[in-house]
């Protein structure tokens, strides 16, 4: 800490030409409360999304029920990923736990859709994303 404490000490005195320790002081409290803002909770649950996006089935998911923008079927879904039942049922399983997808049971069958934060983060990928 002592050494990051060093650098921004540094890069306030080339900022302001000069730094005292009260802006030192004033820096670091405006930085603690960036980070309070930001909540420990909140990024291990951004994290928590992120990284049910993080594998390609997963993903493919995502992708094909925001572009289905309507409930499919497990079965649906298992004959556009190319994994195991099991394996399905556990990218599943991991993303409504990440609140990317809701299911729910009709009859025999499971079927899933995409939440408005996977239609939220796929349309923000969507759009920073060029052609190549």
């Amino acid at each position: 800490m002592a050494q990051a404490t060093d650098r921004l000490q540094r890069y306030l005195e080339d900022e302001l030409g000069e730094c005292r320790s009260e802006d030192l002081e004033c820096r670091l409290e405006e930085l603690d409360a960036l980070e309070e803002t930001i909540g420990t909770t909140r990024v291990e649950t951004e994290l928590d999304v992120l990284s049910a996006l993080a594998n390609e089935t997963r993903y493919t998911l995502v992708r094909v029920l925001v572009a289905a923008g309507e409930e499919l079927c497990v079965c649906e879904l298992n004959a556009v990923v190319d994994v195991s039942e099991s394996g399905l049922s556990h990218a599943l399983s991991n993303l409504v736990d990440a609140g990317l997808v809701d299911a729910r049971k009709d009859g025999r069958w499971k079927k899933y859709r995409a939440t408005n934060r996977a239609v939220a983060l796929v349309t923000v990928l969507e759009g920073s994303v060029s052609d190549a």
